[in-house]
């Protein structure tokens, strides 16, 4: 995940994860699987920060879909709705709507069906 400038979070001050303003750039076209997705990324932590647990960020997908390799990761989906297809390994498709937590283990192969733009906060190692 690339991002850009780095939104510190500040101990005892609220961040807004779902009004946080992200820059979306295209899906490569090799991973685009239907329509004309788009993601945006914003880091609220530097690797090794203060957290010490990895990387901390908002990501956010537009609706359509496209193919992933996983990294380690835990997520909190803040908005929207996908259904998230697992390639390899194979594995029984999860819809995904605000409220879900999802664990993704490194190397997974994916496919994300995004209906509404989603938007998730992550930690990943």
């Amino acid at each position: 995940m690339s991002g850009d400038a780095l939104t510190r979070l500040v101990a005892g001050a609220v961040t807004d994860a779902a009004a946080l303003p992200l820059d979306h750039e295209p899906v490569p076209a090799d991973q685009v699987v239907a329509g004309t997705p788009t993601t945006g990324y914003a880091p609220l932590d530097e690797p090794g920060g203060a957290d010490a647990a990895g990387e901390l960020g908002v990501w956010e997908m537009t609706p359509g879909a496209m193919r992933d390799t996983e990294v380690d990761e835990v997520f909190l989906v803040i908005a929207g709705r996908a259904t998230v297809e697992f390639v390899d390994p194979a594995l029984p498709p999860i819809e995904l709507r605000p409220g879900s937590i999802v664990r993704l283990d490194a190397g997974m192969q994916t496919v994300w069906k995004v209906a509404e733009t989603l938007r998730k906060l992550f930690i990943a190692g």
